[in-house]
Parts: structure tokens; C-alpha cells; sequence
């Protein structure tokens, strides 16, 4: 993803991916947008812009583009307030049209006059279309004047063609009323955006969910002073205090005071975990029994609730290269259609013997009757308007897309590259690093031979790196007591370890030279050396424990035909301890960052596609150059820009769900693009020659896009 500020908005306005492609193009052309991403799907707009482009310039210019959006933060409100629209105007359109299909059925039914005046049906036909699908005809005027026509120009000339027809049947008996299929046009239409807003608030409960994990207040001490605060305006540097039953507001540090925690939400586990002094606290996590004192360390839209909740967001919104060929095809498609229903009217009206013939032997074919009909070139036109109303391949690939993601979120998965999650299912090889990926990330130190004057230069050096062995090392360092000294030229050498000055002399903490320290690499533990000035001074010894799911995620990728491999910097002896334990045929060791990539260019040069999965700390080169990139994400080690998608929780099984999600998500888009496109291969044609009453058009189009929600929901059934 591209670098710079992130906004993330509810649109209001959109009908079809027509609509959106408006929209993107509006929010590209601002100065200093970066990259901007509409969806349909989720009425979610994405912009990446630079620090200096104000949101308002944003708003205005979706404004100008006629689909008005509000930052996502205020979209609850907006979102209730819409709902409450479609339900209004759908009652209103199905109470005026009721007596008006009554009257129909009556009429065909007896043959005879209707039930009430042909005046009066004219007037709750009006009501019917023009009040109860005002939408749509805004909708139609909005992209109209911007030069543009989507679906909303379909259903509104339909309608309104079926509603003139009725008034003009009053003047002159003679002409056919279609006043019912205009009726009927609007109200299934409002009818089918119910529905589909209702099933695409089920694909968007991952993140709804996720906001309820976010404290509302925080219990502040400020100057010794207590007071409630909203969780917005809590600092970093805040001291709170958490009772028992209260939700963690920001990530930080325990002060004060022990308690069990429920961090279920990011590890899947339903365990307590256990707090003291010194512990990390995750925001959303509940405090179950004792009273805690904690520092606030990252607030805000930094803390890790709120970063879940960001990715998902974007994740929803992200595009794939199939879903802008079908919003190619279909910005091509609305004004093709209205030149085929132009074709279709001339066709029947000017050679009206030719076209019946034609549809006498086309029914023939396909076993249906060929009865005459009034003012067949009326009849075929508006059925060709409503048929190919272009919905259902609007929404093929992003209903898909926004179903996946929110089945990968409740699997622990945070997709930051569409594209690249798409490609996963596709994946061949699974590289994995070993510490933090394949082990826990907490080695701890089971054996030393450092002399004591050594452990203060060892703890200061090791304190400044981030490495899971650097804070196993720290750990064990800081529980004997020993105190850290000042350190000059302190830096991190990617792949060996750290170096740095004390008391001006050069001392080296990190990955061993030779094969001093065989005796502790053939048990399978990582070896630490420290060297003073070049001298090797000592050594410590870490164990860190395999991940429990390790073993199986291995099984299960080979069972699904991908091939699981392990590239470590540690030494043959561990890399091969390792690779036993967990099955695995293909390993490498003493591999550099620089090594891991190349190992991953090399099977991409086989024509492999390539999965590196990683702790983003050494492994930021390959993950970024692998076909996909998997970042271990936990609490604070969310925010890994090299990824493409970050498992959150503990474990690896993230992986292999996010293989099978993957595949259902590849397929389900196939068979949504395959159902959208035979629809209108099958259908048009019928409704040119006269074999598609409007009615049939109308329920036909609402079909189809119900469709591809219900099909595109399958993916949560994917096991």
C-alpha cells in the first residue's frame, strides 16, 4: 500500500460501479491524492493523500461528483439515517402501486374494466414512481449532468416511460398503459436495494464488532486527581487505572497491581492471561479481577483496535485488477444498452414484420408462446432498458471481496493488499521464518558462560534492538539485577546483530562466527556470542518453544499441494532440529535478509509464486518481495508496512485460512463474473425480439443481483 495519510469515508449516493468509477475519478484528480479506492460493495471510499490536501477539498470534491461522503467515524449515524430512507421510500412505493397491480390482475384476470378509475391510477402511479423512487431519479440526474449514465438512467426512463404511457392511455384508449411496469419497475428496484443493503451490513459486522471492543472512557490520574475522560481525549503518558470489568482504552505498560486479562479477541483463546508490572496491555482487552495502574503508550487511531479496525476498513475498499476490468466493461455497458434499446424500438416500429417473425421463431426454439402484443416496439424497449441494468456485474467482484475480508478478519487475517490475498490461493511455495513465525518469539536464556563484568554491556546493547532474542536476552539480564550502562554508536546490523561503545571500547552482541558453541546448537538452542574489541568474551544460550499449531499448518499446506519451506539464520544444528520436529523436507540456514530474498527471487525465477511469511523485523526485503507478504502482528507489532496481510492472533492456522478464503474468494468471483455475464447473454437478446415482458425484465435484473450477494456469501461456508 502506498505511503502517506489514510481516510477512510461512507459514500451516500452510489447505485452502481458506474457511480464509483465517477467517484475515484473525482478524488484522483485532487492535488496531492495519492491513490483513492471507491467500493460499491461497501459504500467505503479510501484515500491516501499528503499531509498537506484538506479534507475538505476531499469532501468538495465528491460533492462535485454528486455522491457526498462523511468521514467513516461519523458513518453510524449516517448509514441509520439512509436505511431509514430505503424503508420509507419502499413503503411509499409499495402502497401506491398495490391498488394499481390489484387493478391490473383484476383487469386480466375478468377481462373486464378495473376496480378503480383509470384517473386515479394515473395519480398513484405518480405517487409511486416519482415520489417513492425520487432516488432514483436522482441518482439519474446526477449522472446525467456529469456526462455519465449508470443504472439509475435505466430504472428512471423505464419508469417514467411506463408512467407516460398510462397517462397518455387516459387521452387515447387506443395506446397500451404500462403504468403497472413502471410501478412495478421502482418498487422491485427498492425492493432489491433493501435487500442488498441488509446482506451487505452482514458482510460489515467484522467491523462493527471490532468498534465495540474499544473503550468508550478512561479512568485518568492526572495531578493525583481521578476523573472519567472519553477515550478521545486520552494522552500518551496518561496514567490509568482499570477495575475489574473495564475495557483496556489504549496500548501501554502495567504500572501497578496484578490482574488476569481476556485477550480472546487477538489470540482466539479463552484463557486468561496473566498481568504484572513491566506487561503489555492491548487495547480492547478486559481486565477480569484485580485493579491495575497503567501508562498509556499509543492512543487513539495508533492503538491496536484501532488500526484492526483501519485495515479491515481498507481492506473492504481494496480493488483487484478483475473487478476494474468489470467496471471497464461496465462504463461501456449503460450507454450500449440505451443504444440497444434505441435498436430494438426502431427495429420493431420500422420492419414490424420482419422482428415478429423473428420472435415467433426464436420462441418456437426456446418452447415459448409467440402471442401478438400491442405496440410490440414499446414492449421490447423498455425490457431491453431493464434487463441489462448492469447491477449484478457491478457488484460480482467487491460483494465478493468484502464478504473474504470479513471472514479473513474473524480469522485473525488483516488483508492490506487485495490484490495480494487474491494471489494467495494461487501460491506454490510457503517460505517461513523460525523465530517469532515458526516459535513463540520468546526465547528465554537457559544457559551462559559470560563473565559478570560482561552483562551490563550485553544488557545495554540488547535493549536498543527489538529482536525477540534481544528481549528474551534483556529479560533474563534484567531479573539478575543488572543495570544498564551508557552506550555510544549504538546500531542494528540486519541478519548478525548489534554493535556498540562502551567506555570507548567496541563491543559486539549477536549471530556467532565458527563453531565454538556446537555443544549448544546440537540441543537446539540459539546461540547469542558477545564480543569485547573482537575477543569472544561469552556466549548465552536461548530455547524458544515451537508454536503449538506449527506441526499442523505444515500438514495442512501440503495437503492443499503447496509446499511448506523454512529459511533461518541460525546455525544447521537448530535449522535442523527444527525442520525434524515439524516435517519439514526443505530448510536453509545462517541465511542473512539479503539471503532470504534471494531465495525467494530464485523459486520465483522457477515460475513459482512465492509466500514469505515472517516477523517483519529481519524479513522486511522478502516479504516485500515475495508474491505475498505475511507479517506476525501482535499488540504492538501491528503496523507492518512490508506485509501484505498481518495475522494478528498467535498462531500460524491464520495462514492456511486465509489459503482456503483465498480460493473461495477466486472462485465465487468466477462464478459471479460467469452468472453476470450469461445473464445478459441470455437475456438481452430475448427481450430485442419481444420475448421478455418489462415485469419478467424487472424481477429477472432484481434475480440476479440477489445472486451474486447469496452466492458471494458462500465463502463463509467454505469448510
Amino acid at each position: 500500500m502506498q505511503e502517506g495519510v489514510r481516510r477512510t469515508y461512507r459514500v451516500s449516493g452510489m447505485t452502481c460501479a458506474t457511480c464509483a468509477r465517477m467517484l475515484q475519478r473525482s478524488l484522483s484528480r485532487v492535488e496531492g491524492v495519492i491513490f483513492a479506492s471507491v467500493d460499491l460493495a461497501t459504500e467505503t471510499a479510501l484515500v491516501i493523500s499528503s499531509d498537506d490536501v484538506p479534507e475538505g477539498v476531499l469532501l468538495k470534491a465528491a460533492e462535485s461528483a454528486g455522491y457526498p461522503m462523511v468521514p467513516f467515524d461519523q458513518a453510524p449515524d449516517v448509514e441509520e439515517g439512509r436505511y431509514r430512507r430505503v424503508i420509507r421510500d419502499l413503503a411509499a412505493s409499495l402502497g401506491l402501486s398495490l391498488p394499481v397491480w390489484i387493478n391490473m390482475v383484476h383487469h386480466m384476470v375478468l377481462h373486464g374494466g378495473g376496480l378503480i378509475p383509470r384517473w386515479l391510477e394515473v395519480v398513484l402511479g405518480f405517487g409511486a414512481v416519482f415520489l417513492g423512487g425520487r432516488g432514483i431519479f436522482r441518482g439519474a440526474y446526477i449522472a446525467v449532468s456529469h456526462l455519465h449514465a449508470n443504472m439509475d438512467v435505466l430504472i428512471g426512463l423505464g419508469a417514467a416511460a411506463g408512467w407516460i404511457t398510462g397517462l397518455v392511455n387516459l387521452l387515447a384508449p387506443e395506446v397500451p398503459s404500462f403504468l403497472p411496469v413502471g410501478t412495478m419497475m421502482v418498487a422491485l428496484h427498492l425492493l432489491g436495494r433493501f435487500i442488498e443493503s441488509h446482506l451487505r451490513d452482514r458482510a460489515s459486522k467484522k467491523v462493527k464488532g471490532l468498534l465495540n471492543l474499544k473503550a468508550r472512557t478512561a479512568r485518568v490520574v492526572r495531578d493525583g486527581v481521578e476523573e472519567i475522560l472519553p477515550e478521545e481525549m486520552l494522552r500518551e503518558g496518561d496514567l490509568v487505572r482499570l477495575l475489574p470489568g473495564e475495557r483496556v482504552p489504549a496500548d501501554g505498560v502495567v504500572l501497578e497491581g496484578e490482574s488476569a486479562l481476556d485477550e480472546s479477541f487477538i489470540t482466539g483463546e479463552s484463557k486468561a492471561v496473566h498481568k504484572r508490572p513491566g506487561d503489555q496491555l492491548t487495547s480492547g482487552s478486559v481486565n477480569l479481577n484485580g485493579v491495575l495502574l497503567m501508562e498509556a503508550q499509543r492512543v487513539g487511531d495508533d492503538s491496536f483496535v484501532s488500526q484492526m479496525v483501519r485495515m479491515v476498513r481498507e481492506s473492504q475498499g481494496a480493488r483487484t485488477p478483475i473487478q476494474a476490468l468489470a467496471d471497464r466493461v461496465t462504463m461501456y455497458f449503460v450507454p450500449g444498452v440505451l443504444l440497444l434499446a434505441l435498436v430494438s424500438a426502431l427495429a420493431w416500429h420500422l420492419g414490424f414484420p420482419i422482428m415478429d417473425g423473428l420472435r415467433t421463431r426464436v420462441a418456437g426454439l426456446v418452447g415459448l408462446g409467440g402471442g401478438q402484443v400491442p405496440w410490440p416496439w414499446l414492449y421490447a424497449a423498455m425490457a431491453t432498458l431493464v434487463i441489462a441494468c448492469p447491477c449484478a456485474l457491478g457488484l460480482a467482484t467487491p460483494m465478493a471481496l468484502a464478504v473474504a475480508t470479513g471472514e479473513a478478519s474473524s480469522l485473525g487475517v488483516l488483508i492490506r493488499d487485495g490484490e495480494a490475498f487474491q494471489e494467495l490461493g494461487k501460491v506454490d511455495v510457503v517460505v517461513f521464518d523460525k523465530t517469532g513465525t515458526v516459535t513463540h518469539g520468546r526465547p528465554r536464556v537457559v544457559d551462559h558462560s559470560l563473565p559478570p563484568w560482561a552483562l551490563s554491556a550485553v544488557l545495554s546493547l540488547e535493549a536498543r534492538s527489538s529482536h525477540p532474542i534481544a528481549k528474551g536476552v534483556c529479560a533474563f539480564l534484567t531479573d539478575l539485577g543488572v543495570q544498564q550502562v551508557p552506550v555510544e554508536d549504538q546500531a542494528e546490523e540486519p541478519g548478525r546483530g548489534v554493535v556498540g561503545t562502551v567506555d570507548g571500547v567496541r563491543w559486539f552482541v549477536g549471530r556467532p562466527d565458527g563453531d565454538r558453541w556446537d555443544s549448544w546448537s546440537r540441543e537446539g538452542l540459539t546461540v547469542v556470542e558477545v564480543r569485547r574489541d573482537r575477543e569472544v568474551v561469552g556466549a548465552l544460550a536461548l530455547r524458544d518453544p515451537l508454536r503449538e499449531d506449527a506441526k499442523r499448518v505444515i500438514e495442512e499446506l501440503v495437503s492443499r499441494g503447496i509446499r511448506p519451506m523454512m529459511a533461518t539464520g541460525d546455525s544447521q544444528e537448530v535449522a535442523s532440529r527444527v525442520a525434524a520436529e515439524l516435517g519439514l523436507q526443505d530448510w536453509s540456514f545462517r541465511m542473512r535478509p539479503q539471503d532470504k530474498l534471494q531465495l525467494v527471487n530464485r523459486l520465483q525465477s522457477q515460475g513459482m509464486r512465492v509466500a514469505m511469511v515472517g516477523d517483519g523485523i529481519n524479513d522486511a526485503a522478502s516479504l516485500k518481495g515475495a508474491n505475498v507478504g505475511i507479517a506476525m502482528g501482535s499488540g504492538l507489532d501491528l503496523a507492518i508496512e512490508s506485509a501484505d496481510l498481518v495475522l494478528v492472533r498467535g498462531g500460524l492456522y491464520g495462514v492456511v485460512g486465509a489459503v482456503d478464503v483465498s480460493r473461495s474468494l477466486t472462485r465465487i468471483i468466477a462464478q459471479n463474473l460467469a452468472g453476470a455475464f450469461i445473464y445478459n447473454v441470455l437475456f438481452i437478446p430475448m427481450a430485442m425480439v419481444g420475448l421478455m415482458h418489462p415485469m419478467l425484465a424487472e424481477l429477472a435484473m432484481l434475480c440476479s443481483s440477489i445472486t451474486v450477494i447469496i452466492n458471494s456469501l458462500r465463502i463463509r461456508a467454505r469448510r
